[in-house]
């Protein structure tokens, strides 16, 4: 019988309701006379391009005019690059800690680092703090027609720029988002149109060319969700994500469905996000690949990254590896320079290529996890059943030529209690370079004990590429 491997992450409240973890791996669909519906690809790996400052890296952008540099905030400093791999030219420094929000007008560049701004002029090769009196700080910025957009700290103000010029505020620039009486949280411009998100609410405003203050809200673009981390708001797939919250609760993942919000997350990740304490510290940046476009999303606090693939639907977890313990993804921001999704190091200097031909996540392994029930959903009988035999249908002989990797093992483990407590691992070869015809083996696996459940993980460290079609289980049942 087909044991379900296929499917997305949905770790329940109760193993015993589910235990579908993932963790980089995620499914494509092939719906065209593919051999299976599906299969679950490994997720990029890291590859290095270069160490840029002490780090961490805060932030990365890639010139929206010329395309032919892009700008890293790293630690204290922000830096100049026109090549992956070319030499850094430092512009001067910056304050604060956390991430830090970048927009351009084609000729300056804007970046917020919450409080304290500043503007670097491609043109002139000017780097200057923005010492205007009448900037009270920024904290995210956007473009808009001309003008920086940006939310004053602990406010609920708006502001604008001059017209083309961002060490430039006039006093009178501002408004207030008072459709709900909460603080502003980010800002995000998005087609064209300014995104205020409060705590309890989001306003959207247009250009409308008026004298005092050229933005005014659009009437009915008014939800009652809010957003509780500046950082998590993205643009992906013609539209906006966001980490919510309101007066009821927090923790759900919404995207834009015209003025409102659509919940994109499901019961088994907000289950998750409700375990990670404080949630207004998460980042997400977005980026496709291959056509799937990905939210990803990281709790700092949590220690732990989630990714939306909007082509599927579905969630999967991205890790590091370290001390025989997941961790968060490495990856803190990300641009796309040349084609080359670029991303830098949540804890030092270092950028990287995030590619899909680079297994493994620079100078640590990435490695990869799947769990599943063994029987599909509505088959338990709550009979046990004698293991005969489980195949892994994968793709074979992806070994490298010497080093790690030259034999890669797939390891198995079982659970009889619905996902409590573990069995050892198991391991099976996965196909020395060219063994296409490897098959991945299992055998005597024994029966299942009282409560007649039995939920399979495979795994592997090795730095191959994996591709998952399906699990293949003989087993027989018994009366009792």
């Amino acid at each position: 019988m087909k044991s379900p491997i296929l499917g997305a992450s949905y770790v329940a409240r109760s193993v015993n309701a589910a235990d579908n973890r993932m963790v980089n791996l995620y499914p494509e669909a092939t719906p065209d006379g593919g051999k299976e519906a599906a299969f679950l690809n490994r997720c990029p790996g890291l590859e290095f391009l270069q160490t840029v400052g002490t780090g961490p890296i805060r932030a990365l952008w890639a010139h929206q005019t010329n395309g032919s540099d892009f700008y890293v905030v790293s630690g204290l400093e922000v830096y100049k690059l026109n090549s992956m791999t070319g030499t850094p030219t430092l512009l001067g420094t910056v304050t604060g800690t956390g991430p830090v929000s970048i927009a351009d007008n084609g000729t300056q560049i804007f970046f917020a680092c919450n409080p304290d701004s500043y503007i670097y002029n491609e043109v002139t090769d000017v780097f200057a703090q923005i010492t205007d009196p009448d900037f009270p700080g920024a904290v995210t910025v956007g473009y808009l027609d001309g003008y920086f957009v940006f939310n004053e700290p602990d406010s609920q103000k708006v502001w604008v720029t001059s017209l083309l010029d961002g060490l430039s505020v006039d006093p009178l620039d501002f408004a207030s988002s008072e459709g709900s009486p909460d603080g502003l949280v980010a800002i995000i411009v998005d087609h064209r149109e300014a995104w205020l998100f409060g705590t309890d609410s989001i306003e959207v405003w247009y250009d409308a060319g008026l004298a005092d203050f050229p933005l005014t809200r659009i009437q009915g673009a008014f939800n009652e969700i809010g957003c509780v981390a500046a950082f998590s708001v993205a643009k992906l797939d013609n539209g906006l994500f966001w980490l919510g919250t309101d007066a009821r609760g927090q923790g759900i993942v919404y995207r834009a469905n015209g003025y409102t919000g659509q919940r994109v997350s499901t019961h088994a990740i907000e289950y998750a996000i409700a375990q990670y304490g404080d949630i207004s510290d998460a980042v997400a940046y977005t980026y496709q690949q291959e056509g799937h476009a990905f939210y990803v999303l990281t709790f700092p606090t949590g220690n732990a990254t989630w990714v939306f693939d909007v082509a599927t639907q579905a969630w999967h977890e991205r890790a590091g590896w370290d001390n025989g313990e997941f961790t968060r993804h490495r990856s803190n921001c990300q641009c796309n320079f040349g084609g080359n999704t670029i991303v830098g190091d949540f804890e030092n200097g270092n950028i990287y290529q995030m590619t899909l031909d680079v297994y493994d996540d620079y100078d640590e392994p990435q490695k990869w996890l799947r769990s599943w029930r063994a029987l599909p959903s509505g088959q338990n009988n709550l009979k046990r059943t004698a293991h005969h035999s489980l195949q892994l249908d994968c793709e074979s002989g992806t070994g490298l030529a010497t080093g790690q990797g030259d034999d890669p093992q797939v390891m198995l483990r079982w659970s009889d209690d619905g996902g409590h407590t573990w069995s050892n691992e198991h391991w099976s070869p996965m196909g020395k370079i060219g063994a296409y015809y490897q098959r991945v083996f299992w055998r005597r696996l024994g029966m299942t004990l009282k409560l007649r459940d039995r939920v399979y993980e495979v795994s592997g460290t090795d730095p191959v590429k994996v591709a998952i079609m399906g699990a293949e289980l003989i087993l027989s049942p018994t009366n009792a």
